[in-house]
């Protein structure tokens, strides 16, 4: 944003989505803090107008700063209306006990992420025994959508027509961001994935680290999310990356089929009101 647009007065609108902008920077900084320098550097806004709006933020209790650190963290009216979101999107409430199981069956990380937009969020992650781990996602991460296992079955499940959208919306950011992928190289991907029946990762995003995901469909047909499995590529070779499909498959459609009793209840509280 060059200095001009910068000392421009900023239009109500404009100030929210700036402000939202910040509250998901901070957010994306798991747990560890974000300092000022890295939320200006993210967001390509001034100094003085990042200041204000996490000061407008830390007024309404979304944002706090640590007095010792002066890092920013998510305030306690952020987790009150994370957990009044919670009925309708509290996909980690429902997912977390199946990366449980798929890291003990497995010995290997089990994930679950979430749909954001053209993008898929880590909101957890579960280590299995085995003791060669794979660290190519960590809680809080997010990739466009198309890059990681989980990522690619979140948008491998998408009408074509949407596919489209997603990554002409994310071409820019690939190409920057990404070079060894391309929108070509993702709609193959995608194909790929719809003919084996579950999305592969073969180390293109961290070498040597390889994965396995499924979908995750609301009862409406949407899509979710996603779990999925990371191991070293050779414990990834076939038959063993379709035995792990097999078993995030199972878990997914219990996981769908607790989100199709939850969406009911959910549905019949809003006509209520």
């Amino acid at each position: 944003m060059n200095e001009r647009e910068e000392a421009a007065p900023a239009s109500g609108s404009q100030a929210v989505d700036r402000a939202l902008s910040l509250l998901q920077i901070t957010g994306r900084s798991a747990g560890r803090g974000v300092a000022l320098s890295e939320l200006i550097a993210a967001s390509g806004l001034g100094k003085p107008t990042v200041r204000r709006l996490m000061l407008a933020l830390m007024r309404r209790g979304l944002v706090e700063q640590d007095e010792a650190t002066r890092l920013y963290h998510l305030g306690e009216e952020s987790y009150v209306l994370g957990t009044l979101a919670t009925p309708r999107h509290g996909l980690l409430e429902i997912a977390a006990d199946a990366a449980a199981r798929l890291a003990k069956a497995s010995g290997d990380t089990a994930f679950v992420n979430m749909r954001r937009g053209s993008a898929a969020i880590c909101l957890h992650r579960e280590e299995g025994a085995f003791p060669i781990r794979t660290h190519a996602l960590e809680t809080g991460a997010q990739h466009p959508l198309g890059i990681g296992a989980g990522s690619l079955a979140i948008l491998s499940a998408l009408p074509d027509v949407e596919v489209d959208e997603v990554l002409t919306d994310n071409a820019e950011r690939l190409a920057v961001d990404y070079p060894t992928y391309d929108m070509e190289l993702l709609r193959r991907d995608v194909a790929a994935t719809r003919a084996r029946g579950f999305a592969l990762n073969p180390g293109r995003l961290v070498a040597g680290s390889w994965g396995v995901g499924v979908a995750l469909k609301r009862p409406d047909g949407s899509i979710a999310g996603a779990m999925s499995i990371a191991a070293i590529d050779s414990r990834m070779q076939p038959p063993r990356d379709a035995e792990l499909a097999a078993l995030l498959t199972r878990e997914a459609k219990e996981i769908e089929t607790r989100l199709a009793r939850r969406m009911p209840q959910t549905t019949l509280q809003e006509d209520q009101k």
